[in-house]
């Protein structure tokens, strides 16, 4: 057992040794072999974050990245700097700190996902949290590509910048989610009232749906002003424009739709009440004013129940239409505005 481990660490030594750089050059090449990957897959799982409603995508490229930290954090700390270790040290310094990021922050940002649609004040906190750790990890990478280029003025390499640059990438990434979450605060300060009046119809809550009705009338007012004052992201109008659509109609919904919705659930419990009442009352002593006015009341809860249904059909499918053309306007707008990772 001894002279197997002796072997085993003879070889791993001589390893070591092999890994050694003759010229400056070929320690920068060792270096961007282990960045480009890390910082690849970090964008990945940053963008998978916020875009991904698969909790097993997010997870699978957060243990991906975890794996390739490792692996690099290990690769660079035991193979020898160039002249000394000051670039060395700050490689490792900002790969632990991507590890920290990843499992703090980032973590933390997982969790706030899950409860972001619960509210207003919510999604903004989640976002907020999104935007500041995707700055530190953006800010990281300039500090590296900082080290990176000095490394390579001090040893006279000359590094041609290029348009394909990550951090170039990054950065304009940024700019398109900064815009494109703006954009979803708004509309979703909006749809948070449309939500709550979900529930208030599930339940057939008549004061709380009147109520959540002239929220979400009265936001998708103010909101269609907010986006006439909007600067749109190199003049693309294309998720404000699919923005104002929903926002048309949810006032409409509200407005239009919602009372002949709020008319029916009405009459259908003035129509139990004074069924209770009848049936409370003996057949002798019932009145043909009272038997005239159930059975009106019958005759409206028949004709009510064709127009509840034809209406809330009709909700259905419109509100289905405008929230897949504006789901669709922001992915092709993403799509179009964020450089290919590759």
């Amino acid at each position: 057992m001894k002279q197997f481990i002796t072997i085993v660490l003879f070889l791993f030594t001589i390893s070591l040794s092999a890994q050694n750089f003759e010229k400056a050059l070929d320690y920068l090449e060792f270096v961007s072999e282990q960045q480009e990957d890390i910082t690849k897959k970090m964008w990945r799982y940053t963008k998978a974050i916020a875009h991904s409603k698969s909790y097993r995508n997010v997870q699978n490229k957060r243990k991906s990245l975890l794996k390739t930290l490792d692996k690099a954090i290990s690769k660079i700390r035991n193979a020898p700097g160039y002249d000394g270790n000051e670039f060395k040290n700050q490689l490792l310094k900002r790969l632990h700190f991507n590890k920290n990021l990843l499992n703090d922050e980032y973590a933390k940002i997982i969790d706030m996902k899950a409860v972001a649609e619960q509210s207003y004040d919510a999604m903004e906190a989640y976002m907020l949290a999104q935007e500041l750790a995707d700055k530190k990890m953006e800010e990281i990478q300039e500090e590296y590509e900082v080290n990176y280029y000095a490394f390579a003025n001090k040893h006279n390499i000359n590094i041609i910048e290029s348009e394909t640059d990550l951090s170039k990438k990054m950065t304009i990434s940024n700019e398109v989610f900064t815009y494109y979450k703006k954009m979803y605060l708004i509309y979703f300060k909006v749809f948070i009232n449309e939500i709550y009046l979900m529930d208030a119809l599930n339940s057939n809550d008549v004061n709380a749906i009147q109520q959540n009705a002239n929220a979400l009338s009265e936001s998708a007012k103010e909101g269609l002003n907010i986006l006439k004052a909007e600067a749109h992201y190199k003049n693309d109008k294309s998720i404000a424009n699919a923005t104002k659509k929903a926002f048309d109609f949810f006032i409409d919904e509200a407005e239009n739709k919602i009372p002949v919705l709020i008319d029916f659930l009405v009459s259908k419990t003035d129509l139990e009440q004074t069924q209770v009442t009848l049936e409370k009352t003996p057949e002798r002593k019932r009145t043909k004013t009272q038997i005239d006015g159930y059975n009106t009341l019958v005759n409206n809860f028949n004709k009510g129940v064709k127009q509840y249904n034809k209406t809330n059909t009709d909700l259905n499918k419109r509100r289905e239409f405008v929230i897949n053309t504006l789901n669709n306007s922001n992915q092709k707008f993403l799509g179009k505005h964020i450089p290919n990772d590759k």
